[in-house]
Parts: structure tokens; sequence; C-alpha cells
């Protein structure tokens, strides 16, 4: 299956992932930045499932 992106479409894909990051990161209350980058990548990959 062919699948095609458009610049609007992978903007809101992450525009999305880092929603789905801060709201992991207010639930989850991570200690560094490296733990909010993991949770945006965390995010961004279940998008993309």
């Amino acid at each position: 299956m062919n699948i095609h992106l458009h610049n609007a479409d992978v903007v809101m894909i992450i525009a999305l992932a880092l929603l789905g990051s801060l709201l992991l990161a207010l639930r989850f209350k991570p200690a560094t930045w490296k733990g909010i980058v993991v949770e945006a990548v965390v995010a961004f990959e279940m998008l993309l499932a």
C-alpha cells in the first residue's frame, strides 16, 4: 500500500506527537529533558503505527 504524505500531513503528525509528549510529560513528570525526548519519540511512533 502506497502512502503519500504532504507537508501539511507531516506538520500535523509532528504537532500531534509533540502534544502527546506534553500530555505524557504532565502525567509522568520526567526529571530530565532526555525523558521528555523519549516521550516525544514514543508518541511519534504511536502516531505512525
